[in-house]
């Protein structure tokens, strides 16, 4: 590891440092020569070009044209199938698969102690069946994309090595082409100039800007392949480029329907399960309570009856209490009868006296009668 000490300063350089990443040099022009051929496709351009004449106005029109044509049919072969294709759609089916899956709410209110727990898996299977129901559907659609996507992998494979046909065919007609373009400017065309310029004739100078008007066409016409063979190197990576995105539609697809649905379906048996457990564990703990209260009550009145039965065995059949209380009032009660007799005692010698008083009265009385 690198220990070097930065060195600090204060008068530091503050000109343009250098980039840390040198600028990427311009690619170097491709040429189209004879060596991107094999050795049988060159001896097939040299025998076809042998067979070229410029001097022939239909031959350069129709110089090519059915390769140009494969490329255009190509191109409207890949363009239509960009066109059909709806990435958007499949898109929204994996939206709308993600979103039933989501869907499931594991946090349903509860209600009551033995009602809650049948209350929710009732829920849950509820919601799992309308998920399920919809997911299947969205699962056929997502298998139709996959069976048309797999459909258009091939398709393009095929597209793929067509296009690489008709980019060999125009590399061979512009190798073709240009081998008897320079043939003749360096013989027919240089001959016929230098004919002219001998004879001084009309007739040889009009031959020789003809053949070198041709030969402006023909190279034109070569230009026109040219551009042809670039569309068709352009078309590779392209199809390339739109095979990928259908295969990793696929893989997406695929995904969701090997991994995301069954591990959303395992998430269910598992949810299903522990609301199972939780509702038994529920049940069992309200058990558990209620025996706990049962016990403390029976405890409790245990307590009370024990203490109860035990300070009534402890109690003597007359409490002392109650003696004093009677004894008092047998004290009192004799007190009242003494007192009751000695009143009574007393007015019994009252009314003795009163008696005799009354007795000596009436003698007196008698007496006084009797006189």
């Amino acid at each position: 590891m690198d220990q070097t000490i930065p060195e600090l300063t204060l008068t530091p350089d503050l000109s343009e440092t250098k980039p840390l990443v040198a600028e990427k040099a311009p690619a170097a022009p491709a040429a189209i020569n004879e060596e991107m051929l094999s050795e049988a496709e060159r001896r097939a351009v040299a025998e076809f070009a042998d067979k070229l004449d410029l001097t022939d106005n239909q031959m350069i029109l129709q110089y090519g044209a059915a390769a140009q044509k494969h490329v255009a049919t190509f191109s409207e072969d890949a363009l239509q199938s960009v066109r059909t294709k709806d990435m958007g759609e499949i898109g929204e089916a994996l939206s709308d698969l993600v979103g039933e899956l989501k869907g499931v709410d594991m946090t349903a209110p509860r209600r009551g102690l033995f009602r809650r727990a049948k209350d929710q898996i009732t829920t849950l299977r509820a919601q799992y069946a309308k998920a399920e129901t919809n997911v299947d559907k969205i699962v056929a659609v997502l298998e139709e994309h996959q069976v048309t996507l797999l459909k258009d992998i091939a398709l393009l494979d095929q597209m793929y090595e067509l296009n690489l046909k008709y980019y060999k065919e125009l590399t061979m007609y512009i190798l073709a082409g240009k081998k008897k373009l320079q043939e003749v400017r360096e013989n027919e065309v240089a001959a016929l100039r230098a004919k002219a310029e001998a004879s001084g004739l009309q007739e040889d100078a009009q031959a020789y800007n003809d053949l070198a008007n041709q030969c402006n066409r023909f190279e034109k016409k070569l230009h026109d392949l040219e551009l042809t063979r670039m569309v068709s190197i352009q078309m590779g990576p392209q199809t390339r480029m739109l095979q990928n995105n259908d295969a990793l539609m696929v893989e997406k697809i695929q995904s969701s329907l090997v991994n995301t649905i069954p591990l959303w379906k395992s998430q269910m048996v598992l949810s299903l399960g522990l609301e199972h457990s939780r509702a038994a564990t529920e049940a069992q703990n309200a058990v558990t309570n209620m025996t706990n209260e049962l016990l403390k009550k029976n405890a409790e009145m245990l307590r009370i009856g024990t203490t109860e039965a035990a300070r009534e065995a402890e109690r003597a059949i007359v409490d002392i209490e109650t003696l004093q209380e009677t004894n008092q009032k047998l004290i009192a009660t004799l007190d009242e009868v003494v007192t009751i007799q000695n009143e009574g005692a007393q007015r019994r010698h009252a009314a003795e006296a009163e008696l005799g008083r009354i007795e000596g009265e009436l003698k007196q009385k008698l007496l006084e009668l009797r006189g």
